[in-house]
């Protein structure tokens, strides 16, 4: 098991090996891009920086909502920097958990991935989704400035795209998992598909009766 933390080995093969390449081919064939990943034996140092790149693209995704629509009890620049803590603390350590229970499940279906081809494709197919994020980010903002202020609208475009920008990350992960476990992409996505909603539904509860 030590030997899957090894920080230094791993290759990077030579063709179209820029990170733009790397993102595009995954965006167009998830599957074969994080076939490739995992055929590089990528080091825990680099599967770590794709997990943190994500946070920070998140991160920038919620900072602009959160000028969008600030929070009444707390001042922005405070806001701001809960949200970089939970980022790269929160979000890194749920990742790492949320590979290893994804990777424990799909086993018990008959995956045969590793547990280091389960992280590539749980960190990999979040690190391209992360994009996703920051344009559904940016539409908000746009949105929020043609309407103003005093439009009487109010924010209702803030809810519909945070659920559109949930599908190519639910997309991505899925595809990288079932390429890591040599499994069928549509019962994955179809399975963290009705998790999500059930997860976001019971946030709603959560929130509507002041549990968090």
């Amino acid at each position: 098991m030590a030997q899957e933390f090894d920080i230094t080995h791993g290759h990077f093969e030579e063709r179209h090996a820029g990170m733009a390449w790397r993102i595009a081919d995954a965006w167009l064939h998830m599957g074969t891009s994080t076939r490739r990943l995992i055929r590089e034996h990528p080091s825990e140092g680099r599967l770590l920086f794709y997990v943190l790149m994500a946070d920070i693209v998140v991160f920038l995704s919620w900072t602009l909502k959160t000028v969008v629509v600030p929070h009444p009890d707390a001042p922005i620049p405070l806001r701001v920097s809960l949200w970089l803590v939970l980022m790269l603390m929160g979000r890194t350590a749920i990742m790492y958990g949320f590979a290893a229970v994804a990777g424990a499940v799909l086993k018990l279906l008959g995956g045969r991935g590793s547990w280091r081809d389960t992280r590539a494709g749980v960190f990999w197919g979040g690190f391209v989704a992360a994009p996703f994020s920051l344009f559904a980010a940016l539409v908000t903002v746009a949105l929020a400035a043609s309407y103003g202020p005093g439009s009487g609208t109010g924010s209702w475009y803030v809810i519909p795209l945070y659920w559109v920008s949930l599908i190519p990350f639910i997309w991505y992960i899925a595809g990288g998992l079932a390429e890591a476990q040599r499994m069928r992409f549509a019962p994955i996505f179809l399975g963290l598909s009705v998790l999500t909603v059930c997860a976001l539904f019971a946030a709603l509860v959560a929130s509507a009766r002041g549990i968090i």
